[in-house]
């Protein structure tokens, strides 16, 4: 197996408040043979609030990725896409 995705799930307060708080539960959500193939943590800050664009707290990293608004069934699809990149 090569090497693993990281995800980071921002835990800044805005971004917690915003659904991130559902987000820490990404490990229990994702299925097994994804699991496996990624490394998940949690960040004190993305820096994704202060962008220009219509970009929407909660934030996730998904390798060099960057999800707005993110959930947890879109954070587990953009996981699958970056994993086929691989």
């Amino acid at each position: 197996m090569g090497k693993k995705l990281t995800v980071k799930i921002c835990t800044g307060t805005l971004c917690y408040v915003m659904g991130g708080a559902d987000l820490q539960l990404l490990d229990e959500q994702l299925p097994a043979e994804l699991l496996a193939q990624v490394d998940i943590m949690g960040s004190p800050c993305l820096d994704c609030c202060n962008r220009d664009d219509s970009a929407q707290a909660p934030f996730v990293r998904v390798g060099d990725r960057i999800v707005s608004g993110a959930t947890l069934s879109k954070v587990i699809e953009v996981i699958k896409e970056e994993l086929q990149k691989q």
